[in-house]
C-alpha cells in the first residue's frame, strides 16, 4: 500500500513539473532593489506587486501600535505627483484594480490590470510607494478610519478569538500583538512617527518587484529602472526579533463573552518554514483536519458529535509559528472535546497513520499548489513569499520533493515531537452564562481535604492530605530543634545536621543518594529554621517508595562522614563569610545579635565562623540522637497518593524510632535589653538602619495582629515608605519584618539611606508608629493588609509541599493539624483598636534598639 501510493504521488507530482521548469529571472538594481519576473503568456494580463519587506514586527519602539498597517493605508493618499484619488482611478480608468495587505513580516502593494498598462502600474505604484507626502490632514482622517476597524475587529469574537490565541501562543515575539495595534498605542502614534518610520522601512534595498504576466522582458527591465532605479538606496538598521521561547509547561486561558458558542484551540509551538520538518506538518495538519474526510472531524465531529467545526493546520511563515487545531462546539462539551483531540493524538501517535492517509492529504496539497498558479496574481504571491518569507525561489520544488519522502512513521514521530499534552497551549471563548458555573466549579476545586492526623504508639504523629489534581507527592519530615537545642559554642549544627541527612548512609554515599532522587527527577533537600529542621522530598507518584527510602535511610542509618562533612561545612563557612559582603544582611545579624542578646535566637540556624568551623562528625551524630525521637517527629504528607498502600510503609517507618521524650517547644523566660543606640562603620557608600522592638512569640495571641502590622508598615503602597521614599526622597527602601521564636520574638524595621539622612529615616519611622498607636490607620489602608495577606496566602499554600510544611508545623507546636485553615479568619479579625493596641504595648521607644550601619 505504501508503494502504490508513493507512485500515485510520484504522479501528482509530475503535474507540478512544468511549474519548476517555468522561466523565472531574479535581478538586482543598483539601488538594491530586487526584482523577480516570470512570462505567462496564457492571457493578456499582468500582475505588479511590490513586496516591502517590514511588517507588525518590525516597528521596534512602536511595537504593537501598526505602523505597518497605518502606513498602508497612507500610501494611497498621495504624493508630490498625484493626488490620493488619482492613485486609484489611473489603475482602475486603465482596467485594473490596486490594493494592498500588512502581515507580520511584509507589507505588499498589487495591481492586478492588462499587460499593455503594465507601465502605468509601474509608474503609480513606484511614485506611491516611495514617495507618498503622507498628507497631515489624511493622517488624521486615517487614524479615524482604523480606530473603527480596530473597534470592529474588537466587536467581531472570532479576531478576538485568534488574537488572543497569539498573545497566549508568544510571550517575547512580536507574534503576540495584533498587526492592526492596540488601541491605545497606535492612537498615541503621530505623524512625525509615520514619517520616521517610513523613511527607514520604505527603502528600495528593503523591497522586492513582482512581475507576472505577458511580459517583453527587455523592455520591462528598462522600465522598472526608470520608476523604481532612481530612488536611491539608503542605510537600513537591522531590527532585533527576539526567538520565542519554548513553553515549559501547558498553558491554559478560558474567557467569558458576549458570544453563543465556545471556540477552542489546542496549539504547540513549531518551527518556521525553513525547518526540514515544514512539509511534515503541513501534511499533518492536512491529515488531521483537511476537510470532512479528515481525521478529527471523523473522529471528534461524526462519531463523538462533540464539536460544530474542526480543523488543523501549520502556520509558520518565518523562523517559527504554531500549529493550531481550532474548533466550535456546545459550552458543555469544550472539555469533553479537548480530551478527545488529545486521545486522536496519542493513539496516532502510538499506531501511526495509514499511507491512504497520507495520499488523500499530498493530493489536497498539490491541487492548492495548482490552484494558487491559476491566475497571474496567485503566481506573484507565491513568487514573493517563496524570496520574501523563505529566502529561496526554487523552495516549492524542495517542499514537494519532502513531502514525497514522507511515510507514515514520519507523520508519528512529529506528533511525538511537537504536539505533546505538556507542552499544548489551550485558549477558549466561552459564552457569559456559563461563566458563574465556571466559578463555582473553580471554587470547589479549591476547596482541599483537610488532614488527617494519626497518632502511633511511639509518640510520632503522621499528616496526611491525599489530593489527586496533579501527579506531584511530597513528604516532609520534621522535628522540634533548632538554634535553643545547639551548644552555644557549636552554633550552626541545626543547619549542617539538616545537610547530612540528605548525604551519606550507611547504604549509600552521598553520590549515589543524589543520583538516585535525581533518576527519578526528584527532590530530596534538609531544611532548619528558628524552632524546628528536617527532611523533605518531592517525586512522582510511582516514585514514593524511593522517596520513603531515602527518607528512612537518612534517619535510621545516617553516616556522617568525614570527608563529606568537611566538604559541607566549607560551603556553609562560605556562605557565612558571604554574608558579611552585603552591608544589608551584615545589619540585619547584627541586630539579632543585639537584640536577643544571651538568647539562642541571637544567632540563626546557620550559625556563625566560629562554631561551624568548631563541629566534629560525632556533635551532629549526638544531635541526631537527641532530636529524632518517635515523640519529637511529625511526618507530613501530601499530594497524589493512596493513603490504604502508603500508610502502612510511613507507620513502619515511624515506628522503628526510639521513643526517647519529647523535646520542650519554649525555652526558658527572657527579656530584651532595651534603650540601646548603636553606630557601626563599614567600607560602604551608603548606610543601613535598623530599629528592634518586642513582638509576639509564635504562639501568642497578637501574632496575627503582628502579620496585619508587618503588612502595615511594609510594600510600596504603606504610608511609611510614600513618605520616607516616595514624598522626601529619603530613602532607597523602607519597610519591617519580623524573626519569630516559640519563646522570643522581634519586630523590625529597617531601610537604607545617604549617612545625611539616618537620623531623619528613623525620626519617619516613629512618627509612623505614633499615628497607628494614635488609632490613625484608615479602613482601606487595613483592607489593603487583609488582601494581600490573603492572597498572599493563598498563592503560598498551592503547593503540596506548602500545605504539607505548614499542618506538620502546626502539629509540632501542638496546634490543630488543620490550623493553617483558620488564617484568613485571624486576619479579617484584626481592628484599628488591635494595632494601636499592638504600637502601644509592643513598638514603645522604651523597648527599642537602633543600629546604623554607616561609612
Amino acid at each position: 500500500m505504501a508503494r502504490r501510493q508513493a507512485s500515485l504521488f510520484a504522479k501528482d507530482l509530475d503535474l507540478l513539473e512544468p511549474f519548476w521548469k517555468e522561466p523565472v529571472e531574479r535581478f538586482h538594481l543598483p539601488n538594491g532593489l530586487t526584482v523577480i519576473l516570470k512570462p505567462d503568456r496564457s492571457a493578456a494580463l499582468a500582475s505588479v506587486q511590490v513586496w516591502v519587506r517590514t511588517g507588525s514586527q518590525h516597528e521596534g519602539e512602536h511595537l504593537g501600535a501598526g505602523l505597518s498597517h497605518y502606513l498602508e493605508h497612507m500610501m494611497f493618499k498621495g504624493t508630490a505627483k498625484r493626488s490620493g484619488r488619482e492613485i486609484s482611478a489611473t489603475i482602475q480608468g486603465h482596467g485594473g484594480d490596486i490594493n494592498a495587505y500588512t502581515s507580520f513580516d511584509r507589507t505588499v502593494y498589487y495591481a492586478d490590470l492588462p499587460a499593455r498598462h503594465l507601465e502605468v502600474a509601474l509608474d503609480v505604484l513606484a511614485d506611491a510607494i516611495f514617495a507618498s507626502t503622507l498628507p497631515a490632514d489624511e493622517v488624521t482622517r486615517e487614524r479615524d478610519v482604523i480606530l473603527r476597524e480596530i473597534d470592529m475587529t474588537r466587536d467581531d469574537p472570532e479576531n478576538r478569538f485568534w488574537e488572543a490565541l497569539f498573545a497566549s501562543g508568544f510571550r517575547e515575539h512580536p507574534y503576540r500583538h495584533p498587526i492592526i495595534g492596540h488601541r491605545e498605542a497606535f492612537s498615541a502614534v503621530t505623524r512625525e512617527d509615520l514619517l520616521r518610520y517610513y523613511r527607514s522601512r520604505y527603502v528600495p534595498n528593503n523591497t522586492v518587484l513582482v512581475i507576472v504576466g505577458d511580459i517583453d522582458a527587455a523592455t520591462l527591465r528598462e522600465q522598472i529602472g526608470r520608476h523604481f532605479g532612481t530612488v536611491p538606496r539608503r542605510p537600513l538598521a537591522p531590527v532585533y526579533i527576539p526567538d520565542e521561547p519554548a513553553p515549559l509547561a501547558r498553558r491554559e486561558q478560558h474567557v467569558y463573552e458576549d458570544v453563543e458558542l465556545t471556540r477552542g484551540a489546542l496549539s504547540w509551538h513549531i518551527p518556521g518554514l525553513g525547518h526540514p520538518d515544514a512539509p511534515a506538518l503541513d501534511l499533518l495538519g492536512t491529515v488531521l483536519g483537511g476537510g470532512d474526510s479528515s481525521v478529527l472531524w471523523q473522529a471528534v465531529r461524526e462519531k463523538s458529535r462533540l464539536v460544530h467545526s474542526i480543523d488543523a493546520q501549520a502556520w509558520n511563515p518565518g523562523n517559527g509559528g504554531l500549529f493550531c487545531i481550532s474548533f466550535t462546539c456546545e459550552p458543555e462539551k469544550r472539555a469533553a472535546a479537548v480530551a478527545a483531540i488529545e486521545k486522536v493524538l496519542r493513539s496516532h501517535e502510538r499506531r501511526g497513520f495509514k499511507p491512504a492517509q497520507l495520499g488523500k492529504a499530498r493530493r489536497q496539497l498539490i491541487v492548492s499548489e495548482i490552484n494558487t498558479r491559476r491566475t497571474m496574481s496567485g503566481q506573484a504571491s507565491r513568487l514573493g513569499a517563496a524570496e520574501v518569507v523563505v529566502g529561496d525561489l526554487e523552495y516549492g520544488r524542495t517542499y514537494f520533493e519532502r513531502l514525497a519522502a514522507l511515510r507514515p512513521a514520519d507523520l508519528a514521530r512529529i506528533v511525538r515531537t511537537y504536539l505533546q499534552p505538556a507542552r499544548a497551549m489551550a485558549l477558549s471563548q466561552n459564552p457569559k452564562r456559563v461563566a458563574a458555573a465556571a466559578a463555582v466549579e473553580s471554587r470547589a476545586a479549591r476547596t482541599l481535604p483537610d488532614f488527617e492526623q494519626i497518632r502511633l504508639e511511639n509518640g510520632a504523629r503522621l499528616v496526611l492530605q491525599p489530593d489527586s489534581r496533579l501527579p506531584n507527592l511530597h513528604l516532609r519530615l520534621l522535628c522540634l530543634g533548632g538554634p535553643k537545642d545547639e551548644d552555644p559554642s557549636r552554633r550552626g549544627a541545626s543547619a549542617l545536621l539538616a545537610t547530612m541527612l540528605t548525604k551519606d548512609t550507611r547504604k549509600r554515599s552521598a553520590a549515589e543518594v543524589a543520583h538516585c532522587i535525581e533518576e527519578v527527577g526528584g527532590v530530596f533537600r534538609g531544611f532548619a529554621g528558628n524552632n524546628s529542621l528536617g527532611l523533605a522530598a518531592e517525586v512522582l507518584p510511582p516514585d514514593a517508595g524511593r522517596a520513603l527510602e531515602l527518607i528512612g535511610d537518612a534517619i535510621l542509618r545516617p553516616a556522617f562522614r568525614r570527608t563529606t562533612f568537611e566538604k559541607e561545612r566549607a560551603a556553609q563557612l562560605a556562605e557565612l563569610r558571604q554574608d558579611a559582603d552585603d552591608v544589608v544582611t551584615f545589619a540585619r545579624k547584627r541586630i539579632r545579635q543585639l537584640y536577643f542578646d544571651g538568647h539562642p535566637l541571637a544567632i540563626d540556624a546557620h550559625g556563625d565562623e566560629a562554631g561551624v568551623r568548631a563541629l566534629v562528625p560525632d556533635e551532629l551524630s549526638d544531635l541526631h540522637r537527641r532530636l529524632w525521637s518517635a515523640p519529637n517527629v511529625v511526618f507530613a504528607v501530601a499530594g497524589d497518593f493512596q493513603p490504604r498502600s502508603l500508610v502502612p510503609k510511613l507507620k513502619a517507618f515511624l515506628s522503628r524510632l526510639p521513643k526517647g521524650a519529647g523535646q520542650k517547644g519554649a525555652g526558658r523566660s527572657w527579656n530584651p535589653p532595651a534603650g540601646r543606640n548603636l553606630v557601626e562603620r563599614r567600607q560602604r557608600e551608603q548606610a543601613v538602619i535598623f530599629q528592634a522592638h518586642p513582638a509576639p512569640r509564635l504562639m501568642d495571641r497578637d501574632f496575627y495582629v503582628g502579620e496585619v502590622a508587618d503588612e502595615l508598615f511594609s510594600g510600596m503602597a504603606s504610608r511609611l515608605f510614600e513618605r520616607v521614599r516616595e514624598e522626601k526622597g529619603l530613602a532607597y527602601f523602607v519597610r519591617s519584618c519580623r524573626v519569630t521564636g516559640l519563646d522570643a520574638s522581634m519586630f523590625q524595621f529597617y531601610a537604607g539611606t545617604a549617612p545625611a539622612h539616618a537620623e531623619e529615616v528613623l525620626k519617619e519611622i516613629d512618627l509612623e508608629i505614633a499615628r497607628v498607636r494614635e488609632g490613625g490607620v484608615e479602613d482601606a489602608e487595613i483592607e489593603r493588609c487583609r488582601a494581600r495577606l490573603q492572597a498572599a496566602r493563598q498563592q503560598g499554600m498551592q503547593t503540596n509541599g506548602a500545605r504539607a510544611f505548614q499542618a506538620g508545623l502546626a502539629v509540632l507546636f501542638g496546634l490543630p493539624v488543620n490550623d493553617w485553615k483558620k488564617y484568613d479568619a485571624r486576619v479579617e479579625a484584626v481592628t484599628r483598636e488591635d494595632l494601636a493596641r499592638f504600637a502601644s504595648k509592643y513598638l514603645g521607644a522604651e523597648n527599642r534598639i537602633r543600629l546604623t550601619v554607616t561609612p
